[in-house]
């Protein structure tokens, strides 16, 4: 009996010790014991070995001191990002809305082809409503006469400068067709008119994946090496998406301006803090371009189907980007080709301005979508940890390059982390590229930039380039270096020959067939990314990376 008891005590003292010698990663991980206390438990919610974190050493295992969102697809969360027990329904696309259920409807349909919200897919526009250049001499009164005399209703109207155009946009009071509306009120000095078309985000929910991926995204980009070069000082990011949490820890100080393009009350939202945190990152995480700042655009709301916005809120966001010094915009939303927001782009690009956007989640039998299919856009599709493409993520001739977008560890509204899925965080991320080369060579136009990633890309699936993965997976080191040994004149401006074409090889660019495979770097590029590349947690200011 003495003996076993004996026996007992000296394995308790065993398995103590074993515990304790466990937790120290996790005591070195977040630094104050403090963060401890702001644990969120969310029911059902099973986040062991699903979280990951920097630390290479504790691979697989629960963070307790990160607080997350559920799993479930946009049209089962509300506004603060909870999921409910059913879609998610709001006037006017806008408003909180929705039931306050939690988790009964995650959807794990692990290995299936993910496509379009039903609403895009059965519906393109909004029903009942069209967008029109008007008399920009109208005012408001003559403007809503104009619109008695058509039998309609006026919503709203704008001046853009962006496009030198005042547009209106009208609800149709009747069961008249677009078209019929169209043809009546061009023959009334109306111009430009169209439906109002339907954007919506592209993120999917993330698939079950075994182990720890950590921030692998940084390591598949190479950006602990492109860090050491450029973080994306003095370059601004306008973020057209759902609203922002600008008081997460891993956004500090890197918000330049907000605007609701809405015009709503709605909260944060998971999907644009996440697009923000994949570009800006700097506390527990690291961002593509962590000194960048960033134009908070809200233009997506709530609506049954998800997030979703429309052609008139988009132009007003491109508008305001515009005029407030965006160099850089991402667009990680998708919808059909829009004749109104094709001219924005157009004009945005005609003022020098990056433009980025998501390829789109709707698979591959999709039609191209916009503005990733738009010439002046960089479209970016997704891979996973194993330079797989995404499933879900759209094919086509028009993919510049891919870049990581599958179970992406990225921040979320209320100081919590999520684990999200899609081309929409493949396109953050080459922004943040983006900026980084911006930084180098503010000169840069933005057919430089797409040809200098394009031709610095990691050649993925058939040799050459593709339209599953454009030019390859971009490489943010190979795209920086190649940036500063860029001649000082524009490429552009010599002779007629196509930028995609001036951009030549160059012998001090690290090959990028010569990376080392992922699994051999992991642990010592991780160790960089945590000790040479992050700012201290809580002290940091993207001013301390200006050059």
């Amino acid at each position: 009996m003495v003996h076993d008891r004996v026996n007992w005590r000296s394995k308790t003292r065993r398995a103590a010790l074993a515990l304790t010698v466990a937790a120290l990663p996790f005591v070195y991980l977040d630094g104050a014991s403090v963060y401890a206390q702001s644990i969120m438990r969310s029911p059902n919610l099973n986040i062991g070995s699903r979280i990951p974190s920097i630390n290479p050493n504790i691979a697989g295992r629960t963070t307790p001191n990160l607080r997350t969102y559920p799993a479930c697809s946009y049209a089962y969360r509300d506004s603060s990002g909870e999921c409910s027990d059913k879609p998610v329904s709001s006037a006017d696309g806008g408003g909180s809305g929705g039931s306050s259920g939690k988790n009964k409807n995650r959807n794990n349909n692990s290995g299936t082809l993910s496509k379009l919200p039903k609403t895009v897919l059965n519906s393109r526009t909004i029903a009942g409503e069209i967008v029109a250049e008007i008399d920009g001499s109208l005012s408001d009164a003559q403007a809503d006469e104009l619109a008695r005399r058509h039998r309609l209703e006026r919503i709203g109207s704008q001046n853009f400068p962006l496009i030198g155009a005042t547009i209106g946009l009208f609800r149709i009071v009747d069961r008249r067709t677009v078209e019929t509306v169209g043809r009546e009120l061009a023959a009334d000095g109306a111009r430009s008119v169209q439906a109002n078309f339907r954007y919506v985000l592209q993120d999917q929910q993330a698939a079950s994946t075994e182990g720890d991926p950590a921030q692998y995204a940084l390591l598949k980009l190479r950006l602990p090496q492109a860090h050491t070069l450029a973080h994306g000082a003095n370059v601004t990011i306008a973020v057209i998406d759902s609203g922002i949490d600008i008081r997460h820890p891993e956004l500090a100080n890197a918000i330049a301006g907000s605007f609701d393009a809405l015009g709503s009350k709605e909260g944060p939202h998971v999907h644009g803090t996440g697009i923000a945190g994949a570009i800006v990152s700097h506390a527990r995480l690291m961002g593509s371009a962590p000194a960048a700042r960033i134009l908070a655009i809200r233009a997506f709301g709530v609506a049954p189907g998800g997030a979703e916005s429309t052609s008139f809120v988009i132009l007003k966001g491109l508008d305001y980007a515009a005029a407030n010094g965006a160099q850089i915009v991402n667009m990680s939303f998708a919808g059909p080709k829009d004749a109104l927001i094709e001219r924005g782009i157009a004009a945005t690009a005609a003022k020098g301005i990056v433009m980025v956007a998501a390829a789109g989640n709707a698979g591959p039998k999709s039609p191209p979508l916009y503005p990733a299919a738009n010439a002046n856009v960089i479209a970016v599709s997704a891979t996973d940890a194993q330079d797989k493409l995404f499933a879900a993520s759209n094919r086509g001739g028009h993919i510049a390059v891919a870049a990581p977008g599958v179970d992406i560890f990225l921040p979320a509204p209320d100081e919590k982390y999520q684990m999200t899925s899609g081309t929409s965080f493949s396109a953050a991320y080459v922004s943040g590229l983006a900026a980084l080369m911006l930084e180098r060579n503010p000169a840069l136009n933005p057919g430089e930039v797409r040809a200098i990633l394009m031709k610095t890309a990691r050649d993925l699936g058939s040799p050459g380039r593709d339209d599953l993965f454009g030019a390859g997976e971009a490489d943010a080191f190979a795209a920086v270096s190649a940036v500063v040994t860029a001649p000082a004149a524009p490429v552009a401006a010599v002779s007629g020959i196509p930028a995609a074409e001036k951009v030549e090889a160059r012998q001090d660019v690290p090959s990028t067939s010569d990376l080392n495979p992922p699994g051999a770097a992991m642990a010592s590029d991780k160790a960089a990314v945590r000790e040479a590349h992050r700012p201290p947690r809580n002290n940091f200011s993207p001013d301390a990376w200006q050059k």
